[in-house]
């Protein structure tokens, strides 16, 4: 393995930017799924629990897209 992989950092502004649109079109497409599964007639209420729910979803889609890329990387420094 060369040296400067190893001091290569895992994580990137690249990865970083990435993964925080990603995250905004999660947050987006999830809030739009979730609204329909809300049992109330006001909307405004309707739209702040789904997105509550959505702002969950999407940080655990925000630590998975940052583990998978972070072992993807690292996976392929071993692999040399």
């Amino acid at each position: 393995m060369l040296d400067e992989d190893k001091n290569k950092p895992l994580i990137s502004k690249f990865g970083l930017i990435t993964d925080a649109i990603l995250s905004v079109i999660f947050f987006s497409f999830m809030t739009y799924m979730l609204i329909p599964h809300v049992p109330s007639e006001d909307s405004t209420a309707v739209l702040i629990i789904a997105s509550m729910t959505s702002f969950c979803m999407t940080g655990v889609f925000w630590l998975a897209a940052n583990m998978f890329r972070v072992t993807r990387i690292d996976f392929s420094r071993q692999k040399k």
